[in-house]
């Protein structure tokens, strides 16, 4: 083989191989901003996963200072754009943390980012010394129940009628840092 063969090899990916249309996700999450590309990017996945999504400007709750945390992960797009792939939200009240959503776009699922997401909340509230962090999740989302309890988490009570559009008893999970 010359060496301008070796060179084409090189620069030209195997025919067996299909041409990449989206990156994969980023896998280190980045601290939700108050800016128009993070908040309308997470209301849209808002809207998409869940049947009562907050709006950007509720949002905007989780980019303030001690009241809140949000964290995100974004996919590049052949165009560069990079629209948010998954989200997670947390507000804080003195030494507690309530995770308010996770949420992570259809497509992108099953690939690490919602854990990658809540690991960057639980960080965030151990970084803050919190004592714990609480949530509710559909008692009927046995994925996202696994998420929770292989990040610490427990079932510690049950809220009947929480939910609704489907109405279902939310579960009460808590993981204790302190």
């Amino acid at each position: 083989m010359n060496e301008n063969e070796n060179e084409n090899r090189e620069l030209t990916a195997p025919e067996s191989e299909e041409p990449e249309k989206v990156r994969k996700p980023r896998p280190h999450p980045v601290q939700m901003r108050n800016i128009p590309s993070h908040l309308e990017g997470c209301a849209a996945l808002e809207k998409l996963c869940f049947h009562e999504p907050w709006s950007a400007k509720s949002l905007e709750l989780l980019c303030n200072d001690g009241i809140g945390v949000g964290y995100l992960c974004t996919v590049r797009t052949p165009d560069g754009t990079e629209p948010v792939a998954a989200y997670g939200g947390m507000l804080i009240t003195v030494d507690e943390g309530q995770i308010t959503n996770i949420a992570v776009h259809p497509d992108y699922r099953r690939q690490g980012l919602g854990d990658a997401v809540v690991k960057a909340l639980l960080r965030h509230a151990k970084s803050a010394r919190l004592a714990s962090v609480s949530l509710e999740v559909r008692a009927s989302n046995a994925p996202a129940i696994a998420l929770y309890k292989a990040n610490g988490f427990r079932e510690v009570g049950r809220r009947k009628g929480f939910y609704t559009k489907p109405a279902e008893d939310a579960l009460i999970m808590e993981v204790r840092l302190k």
